[in-house]
């Protein structure tokens, strides 16, 4: 499910957006900085701080998690269900690892959220359709320019 493509965006995305729902259908995206894949279907997120979104998993176990290259606008939408496991769980050692292995554990991770993913789209800029024969480097080169920002040397 979760194909080499996607564990590269996912591997260079510095951001991923969790999107949960609660128990009366208001929805709810959260900005998440710690997270990876493990596996061809499960993808862990760190809960440092996201009261929101673990109320609403523990409502309605359905979430959405997207992430971009802001330079190429491409990226991916892995939809899913998901789990808690907090500190208490005997799996918490194995889940954290891989979290606090790419990253760091100077956050307090007080819970991992497990999502299994059941579905993985596309998220392409709309230039991609309306102009097909813009390439991936002229979305980069728009894109600096947009943002104001150089590659580095």
């Amino acid at each position: 499910m979760i194909g080499t493509e996607v564990k590269q965006y996912i591997d260079k995305s510095v951001l991923c957006w969790l999107a949960t729902v609660n128990s009366q259908n208001e929805p709810n995206v959260s900005p998440k900085e710690i997270f990876t894949y493990q596996g061809d279907n499960i993808f862990l997120i760190a809960n440092v701080a996201s009261p929101n979104s673990i109320e609403n998993i523990k409502e309605n176990a359905n979430v959405c998690v997207s992430f971009v290259d802001v330079f190429v606008q491409k990226g991916f939408k892995l939809k899913g269900t998901a789990v808690l496991i907090d500190n208490q769980d005997q799996r918490f050692k194995e889940k954290v690892k891989p979290l606090t292995d790419l990253f760091t554990d100077e956050f307090p991770i007080k819970s991992v959220i497990e999502i299994t993913v059941t579905k993985v789209d596309t998220i392409q800029a709309p230039s991609y359709f309306l102009y097909p024969d813009r390439t991936e480097q002229f979305q980069i080169e728009s894109a600096l320019r947009t943002y104001k920002v150089k590659p580095l040397a």
